[in-house]
């Protein structure tokens, strides 16, 4: 089976006059997508819409690394932008407009099944940063304490953790679900807001989240 997930991740977060988003939504749906899917290193991508949170659109780009971006490909397609990409770019007419790069750092290697695993219905993404005098503590017990625990939930598929190569706050989390439903959950309510030693003692009240987030998406493109 192809490769869909990599080691890199491309967020691109959206806001748009509401007189441009049907024409904004088509050029996206239409022609960018596909064009970026056509640069090697692009495994897979979705266009989402936030219930909660925002910015209102997410387009997520899953890369085999951060350095695609930097690519011949790559930057032949975003340096030659075509005549309505000149128009309905999120650079040109967002009033808001976030392009987060990242790398993976949990899990370590990813499994098979979720290097072959499509582009989830539903995603929760959390941008967040800590002090530095607490980022191995951070680390430590998001990915022991806390992640481990979300696979219990009925509907959850998985989580992984991100590092900013280009963009702010420097971390990022993606939890993939089935429907609305399991963010809706007891069991997710139960996850949110249970009581593990390092994280409730150290790190929950120095983190801050970005403006925005964590945010839940649905994905509209692929419907």
């Amino acid at each position: 089976m192809a490769v869909k997930k990599g080691d890199g991740l491309l967020m691109v977060y959206s806001d748009v006059p509401a007189e441009l988003d049907e024409e904004y939504n088509r050029w996206y749906n239409e022609e960018h997508l596909d064009q970026l899917l056509s640069i090697p290193g692009v495994l897979s991508a979705a266009r989402y819409e936030a219930v909660a949170g925002g910015p209102k659109y997410l387009a997520s780009y899953e890369l085999a690394s951060a350095d695609v971006c930097q690519s011949e490909a790559w930057q032949s397609v975003t340096q030659n932008p075509t005549e309505w990409s000149k128009r309905m770019s999120p650079r040109v007419i967002g009033t808001a407009y976030i392009s987060n790069l990242y790398r993976c750092i949990y899990p370590e290697k990813l499994s098979e099944e979720t290097a072959q695993a499509e582009m989830s219905p539903v995603i929760l993404c959390g941008r967040m940063s800590v002090p530095d005098e607490i980022e191995a503590q951070f680390n430590e017990a998001y990915n022991q304490e806390r992640l481990p625990e979300c696979l219990k939930i009925p509907g959850y598929i998985r989580n992984r953790r991100f590092e900013a190569v280009r963009g702010e706050p420097k971390y990022t989390t993606v939890h993939e679900m089935e429907s609305l439903d399991v963010w809706k959950s007891e069991g997710w309510d139960h996850w949110r807001t249970m009581v593990t030693p390092v994280w409730n003692s150290l790190i929950r009240g120095q983190m801050v989240h970005a403006e925005g987030s964590p945010a839940v998406f649905r994905r509209i493109f692929p419907a």
